[in-house]
């Protein structure tokens, strides 16, 4: 084999194939997995990821043959059920993807078992539930309702309901609904005119996404504020709908197509007059950098809205370069434990937020780069809760080792669970603020 042959190159991925009748073909589906699971158990190299290599070499371990021709083509399943689709074997570990002849996509496989699970059916009621975020969430911040769900997500008796009703499992901690979604157009933004050295775009079209505009809001103010503060022109994205992550990782590609036809056509027109795109969750950046591009290769909207969105913190960091932020800080944040998400790692732009918080005078940032277990909706599910606080639990213990006065994630969501796990294992609940609160206080922006 020569080098090009081989995988020195860097890593390069293929659309995916889902209009091919093949690709919901069970027998061709089989055959795939079987070749890649015998890749990943000669390998073993991702045992310390997540679930779903455990469990497949568990299976390979225990079976007569102790190869992969020895496992149940019916247990298949249960390591697919394990993937949450994060990418990061896919992006940092695996040394077989494309151009690799043996073209291993591991995220992918799994993506298009799911797709064909939730083709064949039955899908359980809380999995539609729970990757419905826009519908749950316009529900559940009813004004009349808010409060009574709020409260009902706090008490032990409604929850062991939940879990025993819907699969939800109790010890997890829940979001919080809003009394007062992220307004869109809440304010006119200030238009700033264009500066010298301006190589990155100087006006912003924000994404809000459902977590921002249900459940916390003060993230996208917050990012508001911010792009104010370093004179920015931003708009704000009125008709959006989600992003299509959750239901993609249910393996729901028709919904994810009815999503894009929301939202690209929203944010299409902006990319192409020269708006940079930002979204503050890192999920939902990712969808529209990487994802939706992969399933709709041939759009060339997708495309447009993909090459033009940027994680608020790459944008910052390049701003700067520009020369184009004072760095004129009000605040120390004295020591800050941050976690960067796998949603953040696989985007591939370095650890932007972390550069960017050390640039303020007495602050120390403690970062922790490991899955917090979370993962979507895979942290609440009553099946996967034990596993995700286990798959979690070294993050949580190296966030609280510094004693910080701020624990932080890009993904909020993870923020929350690693609060919860530290808070569990008797320490008090940490003071948990998104990156982008951090830096609106470190600039004391108010």
């Amino acid at each position: 084999m020569t080098i090009r042959e081989g995988n020195l190159q860097a890593p390069t991925r293929h659309p995916l194939d889902w209009r091919n009748p093949e690709f919901f073909d069970e027998a061709a589906l089989f055959r795939e997995m079987e070749r890649v699971f015998e890749i990943c158990h000669g390998c073993r190299r991702c045992i310390s990821l997540c679930g779903s290599f455990p469990t497949l070499f568990d299976l390979v371990d225990e079976s007569k043959t102790m190869e992969v021709d020895g496992v149940a083509k019916a247990d298949y399943w249960k390591v697919v059920d394990q993937c949450y689709l994060c990418d990061v074997c896919y992006m940092t570990k695996c040394p077989y993807v494309p151009p690799h002849p043996w073209n291993v996509d591991f995220p992918h496989l799994m993506l298009r078992a799911k797709a064909y699970k939730f083709r064949k059916g039955p899908v359980r009621a809380r999995d539609r539930m729970l990757s419905s975020t826009d519908a749950v969430g316009k529900l559940a911040t009813i004004p009349v309702v808010v409060h009574a769900v709020n409260k009902a997500n706090r008490m032990p008796v409604v929850r062991k309901m939940m879990e025993r009703t819907l699969g939800v499992a109790a010890d997890a901690w829940l979001p919080t609904y809003a009394a007062k979604p992220f307004p869109k157009s809440a304010r006119p933004s200030l238009q700033w005119p264009v500066r010298d050295g301006e190589r990155t775009p100087g006006k912003v079209a924000v994404f809000s996404t459902c977590y921002v505009n249900y459940n916390e809001p003060g993230i996208g103010h917050d990012l508001l504020k911010l792009l104010d503060h370093v004179r920015v022109t931003y708009v704000t994205i009125a008709g959006e709908a989600c992003c299509g992550m959750p239901k993609l990782e249910l393996g729901d590609l028709e919904s994810v197509e009815k999503l894009k036809d929301i939202n690209i056509p929203l944010l299409a027109p902006l990319a192409r007059e020269g708006w940079a795109i930002m979204s503050p969750v890192p999920s939902c950046t990712l969808m529209f950098k990487q994802e939706l591009p992969l399933i709709f290769p041939g759009d060339a909207d997708v495309k447009a809205v993909g090459d033009a969105m940027f994680d608020p913190f790459e944008y910052f960091v390049l701003r700067d370069k520009d020369g184009l932020i004072e760095r004129e800080f009000k605040n120390p944040l004295g020591k800050v434990s941050y976690h960067i998400p796998c949603h953040s790692r696989v985007q591939n732009v370095g650890q932007k937020t972390r550069e960017t918080l050390e640039w303020v005078p007495g602050t120390t940032v403690n970062t922790v780069e490991r899955c917090a277990g979370h993962d979507g909706t895979f942290g609440v599910k009553r099946e996967f809760y034990a596993s995700s606080m286990k798959i979690g639990k070294p993050v949580f213990q190296r966030m609280a080792e510094p004693s910080p006065e701020y624990i932080s994630s890009d993904c909020p969501i993870a923020g929350r669970r690693i609060a919860q796990g530290i808070t569990q294992s008797g320490a008090p609940e940490p003071r948990k603020a998104h990156p982008l609160t951090l830096l609106r206080i470190a600039f004391g922006i108010e």
